[in-house]
């Protein structure tokens, strides 16, 4: 079959990445390397409406499509969808998450003579992973991973020469008006307890206490969760230094925009450790069923950022989906409060 174009003219991307939002997180530096590095390249990102706000700060040949996926179930749906995003005569695909959506949307743009790329996921990589995290070789980053789908295209990118989002000339009143002023010397602490599987959460109580250990050593702390029962539970740990963000700020952009005046966010392995993160806020992530060698650390993350046992059952799944053998976390309960703060605060004092 005959491509289209070479791999020295494409000019028209097409990037496929519907869900997580952790994972979606993953893919924003490495499309903003690409469409930083590549600037004749028009880079359109296919992804759920949720998660289009993540990525306002890309430059400016980067377009966003949110879609609503109730409105493409099915071979119909999909066969829609292919419809409407073939229109564009895209030079090529990539394929950054590899499900039955992007498959068949793939699939669709191949057989149309459209060149693709897909992620190589490292599935056995992984699998061999699970019970072997204090022997094993840390596994690809996901970002680099997402990059290599890039360069299968033959499209430049080094993550090196990536940087932060920079929030320069936004609108913080609203922000403002919730979080107060930042005093000189102040240090302000996120604290994102939540994860979306049970496995990757610190229990509460002791998350409670890191933050109240926090405010007692001179830090404004502010809380993130989503729905409502992260913000009925978050609501009660609220005190003089300590407000919880939920149903404060208008959505995702401000809740991003607060995150990038923080000096430490404290967060599981989840997307709130990927979006402080790009704004080049350091991160200190708590981690129990899964495990850092997986690939799934915040963006620049370093080891002396996390905090997790070393325990040789971990990790016990890859995604933190399977319950724990021994039915007690002791993964978690081996993290105390103290070694949480202890290491929060070399942090801040480093800053």
């Amino acid at each position: 079959m005959l491509f289209k174009k070479n791999k020295s003219s494409l000019t028209r991307l097409l990037v496929l990445r519907l869900s997580a939002m952790g994972d979606v997180a993953m893919t924003v530096p490495v499309i903003g390397a690409v469409a930083t590095q590549n600037k004749d390249l028009r880079v359109t990102v296919v992804t759920r409406n949720r998660f289009v706000k993540m990525f306002e700060w890309m430059p400016a040949n980067v377009q966003v499509m949110g879609l609503d996926l109730t409105e493409y179930e099915g071979l119909t749906g999909l066969a829609r969808l292919y419809k409407e995003l073939s229109r564009a005569d895209y030079d090529a695909v990539a394929d950054l998450h590899d499900v039955l959506r992007t498959k068949y949307v793939r699939t669709c743009f191949r057989m149309g003579g459209t060149r693709v790329a897909v992620i190589d996921k490292g599935r056995k990589d992984k699998h061999a992973l699970v019970g072997h995290g204090q022997d094993a070789e840390p596994l690809r980053h996901g970002m680099e991973r997402y990059a290599d789908v890039f360069r299968q295209l033959g499209i430049e990118v080094d993550m090196s020469l990536c940087q932060p989002f920079s929030t320069k000339g936004e609108d913080f009143l609203a922000v403002n008006a919730f979080a107060g002023r930042k005093e000189e010397g102040e240090r302000w602490v996120g604290i994102a307890p939540f994860a979306a599987h049970e496995q990757k959460v610190y229990p509460l109580d002791r998350m409670n206490m890191v933050a109240q250990m926090l405010l007692e050593r001179g830090c404004k702390v502010f809380l993130f969760g989503a729905g409502p029962k992260e913000s009925e539970e978050l609501k009660g740990w609220e005190c003089a230094g300590m407000r919880s963000t939920c149903g404060q700020l208008n959505g995702l952009h401000d809740e991003m925009l607060l995150m990038s005046k923080l000096d430490l966010m404290i967060s599981m392995d989840s997307a709130n450790m990927h979006i402080a993160s790009l704004f080049g806020v350091p991160v200190l992530s708590i981690w129990g069923a899964t495990h850092p060698k997986a690939g799934f650390t915040g963006w620049r993350q370093t080891p002396d950022s996390i905090v997790q046992a070393d325990l040789p059952c971990r990790p016990c799944s890859i995604y933190g989906n399977k319950p724990c053998q021994y039915g007690d976390m002791r993964c978690m309960k081996a993290i105390t409060p103290e070694m949480v703060v202890e290491k929060a605060m070399r942090m801040l004092v480093s800053l």
